[in-house]
């Protein structure tokens, strides 16, 4: 593992750009920040509230899934939400204008339903986004969760699965044609067939009452937070406390590689040929780096 910066408020939705800089949100502070390849920090935007999952547009802008904010609690060098934070009021996406650094938010509310906390975002070909909305853990109860597609001009979003358990990665196979969720508390992932952009293959509803086809499981105590995909269509899920799960698309668990902490929260591919794999170890505030045996795939914009 390569340290590629340190000392971040809970880094999350690492994005590798083309000149080879880093964008992260990071949740605790309420910012964007880019890391230039020598590793020097610059905050491009105050976005407030709780960035949570970052995306590149097809206009260039920068789309975050802001959850509303977080509680937190630091101790002895790690840090970890607890809960909403005291002036929590609901989620929103936002989009960054990445030379100027103005914020704009583009939807807080889905026709009637407020947006609770938007946690991840996928991009397809077509412009549109994919995000979940992961909810919020109170004193007693849960939000439920759904999977929400929207225009990156703020002018449509429709929700396409509800109810979902605790949705947080989100990712879309290489061709496109499978959207992928990963649950945090349960540890499962699922997936759903695309007929066209924003639209879902008709399917019966499980036995949890959702429409999605389950591809894994993961069992016993982990946690999935966000996920990538490489060119071969697995999937990378940061599982939690057990570092990067590799699961092929049929299911089955190729690899767990290990972290050097458990809070291994969100992977993405950058570098020569998409062969580095890079990852959030949010807790202790790191951005790191490794060679991986599966390339990327790439992302649509």
């Amino acid at each position: 593992m390569r340290v590629i910066a340190e000392g971040l408020r809970f880094p999350e939705g690492p994005i590798a750009m083309p000149d080879g800089s880093l964008l992260v949100v990071e949740i605790a502070a309420g910012c964007l920040t880019r890391i230039s390849p020598k590793g020097q920090r610059e905050v491009v935007a105050q976005v407030g509230g709780g960035p949570n999952g970052a995306a590149i547009g097809p206009d260039g802008r920068c789309y975050v899934c802001n959850n509303g904010g977080f509680a937190w609690h630091e101790r002895d060098g790690v840090l970890l939400p607890r809960g909403s934070a005291p002036d929590y009021r609901g989620g929103s996406i936002q989009a960054v204008d990445l030379k100027t650094g103005d914020v704009q938010i583009l939807y807080e509310r889905c026709g009637e339903q407020r947006l609770n906390g938007p946690n991840d975002i996928v991009f397809d070909k077509q412009g549109g986004m994919w995000f979940t909305d992961h909810g919020h853990t109170h004193s007693r109860s849960r939000d439920r969760g759904a999977i929400y597609y929207a225009q990156p001009d703020g002018s449509d979003i429709r929700e396409l699965v509800f109810p979902i358990d605790s949705p947080n990665g989100i990712a879309l196979s290489p061709d496109g044609r499978i959207l992928y969720a990963a649950e945090t508390f349960s540890a499962r992932v699922w997936a759903w067939d695309i007929t066209g952009p924003g639209q879902l293959a008709r399917a019966p509803r499980n036995l949890l009452g959702g429409t999605g086809k389950l591809i894994a499981g993961l069992g016993g105590l982990q946690l999935c937070d966000s996920m990538a995909v490489d060119a071969e269509g697995n999937l990378h899920v940061a599982t939690i406390p057990h570092g990067i799960s590799v699961i092929s698309p049929e299911g089955s668990l190729l690899a767990q590689i290990a972290m050097s902490e458990p809070f291994a929260t969100n992977v993405c591919f950058g570098g020569p040929g998409l062969k580095t794999a890079l990852a959030t170890l949010s807790s202790t505030g790191r951005l790191v780096a490794f060679d991986s045996q599966w390339a990327g795939a790439p992302l649509a914009f």
